[in-house]
């Protein structure tokens, strides 16, 4: 035993030293990255340590993989000694190369994060700032991917060419889908023109109505009433016809719609739908001076259709914003309700008349 030690001494402190640098190295990120999270539950107490997470595996996979592949040298011949220094050198290239990447977008995504926060406490709108972002972040994330790429031989001259300028577009075409394009497109033209921007609230359909969280290179993502998340491609949202009840004036005109029947008195049920929409403490007088001279209402009301079995009454209610039309909207319908019932107003139902036929073979009885 005591030749073999003397024999392979220096192979066995060689291995005690990198498995010691190894543990060290491991240790140290592990301090590190604790560090890095209590400073963030800090500074920034509503942020995931994903990034974080993810750099702190990238660190230690690192570490052992240079450790394994440091080892290993040890077991090769001369002639092949070559090839494992060049493989340590590639891996930690692309570990390094990984590991900056990650911190670089880190750091400046805290950064839009911070000024999109300072925006929304001046009542700015973040929308560009975010859009920026995106735009700012897939950069850092392509540049280091071009980087990983020189580190392998056949990969250098597309590496190369995008490093040069002009390949870039180029590469990104040839990579990206024809509808990938068009929704990044299709962003753009939502930044530039603005039809709506982020904390907007809009209507795609009938049931997509909410309000805009954010605008991605890809997507829109919008928060329903249900307080769903609805993901909508930017190429669609560049096609379709929404409403935008946050663009231009605020003020939105609700219109209320009750079916009364027949024989119900008109007068009465227009009087009474005009009363519970001007009592209603989120309605909104939207009448000129002119109006007010003539003496004109400031809830509109009349017959609008004759039905099969009903009249529908309608009412017109103006209200501040969108979200008090759609409050004064149902507190007016409970109202109405209750008051015509009080005053034998009828609102129709579908009626039915069931025949019943006497079967052929039953016998009629004297």
């Amino acid at each position: 035993m005591t030749e073999f030690f003397q024999a392979h001494r220096q192979d066995i402190i060689y291995s005690i030293f990198v498995i010691v640098i190894v543990i060290v190295l491991r240790v140290l990120t592990n301090m590190l990255h604790k560090w890095v999270i209590k400073e963030k539950k800090r500074k920034f107490p509503y942020e995931k340590a994903k990034s974080t997470n993810l750099l702190k595996k990238i660190l230690n996979t690192l570490w052992i993989v240079l450790g394994v592949i440091a080892l290993s040298y040890l077991f090769v011949e001369n002639d092949e000694k070559s090839v494992v220094i060049k493989d340590f050198k590639t891996v930690l290239y692309l570990g390094l190369v990984s590991a900056v990447t990650l911190i670089v977008a880190t750091t400046v995504n805290l950064w839009f994060k911070l000024d999109v926060q300072k925006r929304i406490e001046s009542n700015q709108d973040p929308t560009s700032i975010k859009f920026l972002k995106s735009v700012v972040l897939v950069a850092i994330y392509l540049f280091g991917l071009v980087l990983c790429l020189l580190a392998f031989p056949s990969l250098k001259g597309v590496a190369q060419t995008a490093i040069g300028g002009a390949g870039v577009v180029a590469l990104i075409i040839g990579v990206a889908s024809q509808e990938a394009l068009s929704n990044l497109i299709g962003g753009i033209f939502i930044i530039v023109f603005k039809p709506f921007k982020i904390g907007d609230t809009v209507k795609v359909t009938d049931t997509m109505v909410g309000r805009v969280t954010d605008i991605t290179l890809r997507h829109t993502v919008i928060r329903n009433f249900e307080n769903k998340m609805i993901v909508i491609p930017n190429a669609i949202m560049n096609k379709e016809k929404l409403i935008n009840y946050d663009l231009g004036e605020l003020k939105c005109c609700e219109r209320i719609e009750i079916g009364i029947s027949y024989d119900s008195n008109i007068d009465l049920a227009k009087k009474i739908m005009q009363e519970e929409c001007e009592n209603h403490p989120l309605i909104f007088d939207n009448r000129t001076e002119f109006d007010i001279q003539d003496g004109k209402p400031v809830v509109k009301t009349a017959l609008t259709e004759l039905n099969d079995s009903s009249m529908t009454i309608r009412a017109w209610a103006w209200a501040q914003n969108y979200s008090d039309s759609f409050q004064l909207k149902i507190d007016v319908l409970e109202s109405v309700k209750k008051r015509f019932d009080k005053e034998d107003i009828e609102i129709p139902f579908p009626y039915r008349t069931i025949v019943m036929k006497k079967d052929k073979n039953e016998k009629q009885v004297v």
